[in-house]
């Protein structure tokens, strides 16, 4: 997945993520519901976001930006700042 593209998704689920928490807010969303949606859209903004760093990274260093691969939720969930 190019670039643009990832960045286009992280953009939709930001979007998606934003709709929902505003849902939430008005009542028009069942907050439990929405909770277990949110934390999937994070897991895949997370997962996509660490794609893109990968990407980066490779193409920093010479190497092919398509080595890159979506790393499981369990992984990229488990990263430490």
């Amino acid at each position: 997945m190019p670039d643009p593209d990832i960045l286009e998704a992280i953009t939709s689920m930001v979007t998606a993520e934003h709709e929902l928490r505003a849902k939430v807010a008005s009542g028009e969303a069942d907050p439990d519901q929405a909770h277990k949606q949110l934390a999937e859209i994070e897991v895949q903004l997370d997962q996509c976001w660490d794609l893109l760093r990968q990407r980066r990274a490779l193409r920093e260093f010479g190497q092919g930006e398509d080595a890159a691969a979506i790393r499981p939720a369990s992984e990229v969930e488990g990263y430490r700042s």
